[in-house]
């Protein structure tokens, strides 16, 4: 999966949503998603930056693209309601879900980490994923082949000192993807997996190793194997799994 090759069709006429899709990691997945020929919804927080890539998608040919500007920190449940009316008003399903945004947080032990910074990436990294989650989930189920996709960290897995609510999100995020899993089995179409980006190119990983030389590590298009293999239809049969984009 990690040298997976898509067809140039892999993902023609499916409707796939990307948050944090103004950078890193979720910029180059959306953009390759379009690439591959999906209709795909940019959510993130800024308007400018996300037009940018709605640019970068429409100057390579790919479907036009859809924008929602929404700050995960912020919203509430109308919010995620209102976002799955939009996208069942203009598509009436939807094939994808990316969930790629969340935030690093301090890199501190436990006994001095801040209340409120806790509280913060508690909220973006796993209380917007279950919100959005809840509210696009009768979507997904009108697709054939419904694919949510969430992102892990190998610190998600095994505690890591220091790493703080970051790591403890993630823990969060592997037990929500497998009672998802579980509670969606011999029910629907839709399938649901983690992927370990692990080491890539993008300003969280600066912010957590500041030394680093960016050049050592890769480049978020050098892992877009695993999150088309999983977004397409030969992952079908592929479920509950927690995946490393990235060979160890």
């Amino acid at each position: 999966m990690h040298n997976y090759q898509a067809p140039n069709d892999l993902l023609s006429d499916k409707i796939i949503l990307v948050t944090g899709a103004s950078d890193g990691i979720g910029k180059e997945a959306a953009i390759s998603y379009a690439r591959l020929g999906a209709t795909v919804v940019l959510l993130g927080r800024s308007q400018e930056k996300l037009e940018d890539v709605y640019d970068l998608i429409e100057s390579a040919g790919g479907p036009q693209p859809a924008i929602v500007p929404l700050n995960l920190e912020s919203a509430v449940e109308q919010d995620y309601k209102q976002l799955a009316d939009t996208i069942e008003q203009e598509f009436g399903r939807l094939d994808g879900l990316l969930l790629n945004a969340s935030i690093l947080g301090d890199i501190t032990p436990i006994e001095s980490y801040p209340v409120e910074q806790w509280a913060r990436v508690m909220q973006i990294n796993v209380n917007s994923q279950f919100a959005i989650t809840k509210a696009l989930l009768p979507l997904l189920k009108q697709s054939n082949a419904g694919s949510i996709i969430f992102t892990t960290s190998s610190v998600g897995r095994k505690g890591r000192a220091h790493w703080g609510a970051y790591g403890v999100s993630k823990f969060a995020t592997e037990g929500l993807m497998q009672t998802l899993t579980d509670e969606l089995e011999n029910t629907c179409a839709v399938r649901v997996n983690c992927i370990n980006p692990g080491a890539t190119r993008t300003a969280m990983r600066a912010n957590a190793y500041p030394a680093e030389d960016p050049a050592t590590v890769c480049h978020p298009k050098d892992i877009m194997g695993l999150y088309h293999f999983l977004m397409g239809n030969e992952s079908l049969d592929t479920k509950g799994q927690s995946l490393d984009a990235q060979p160890k």
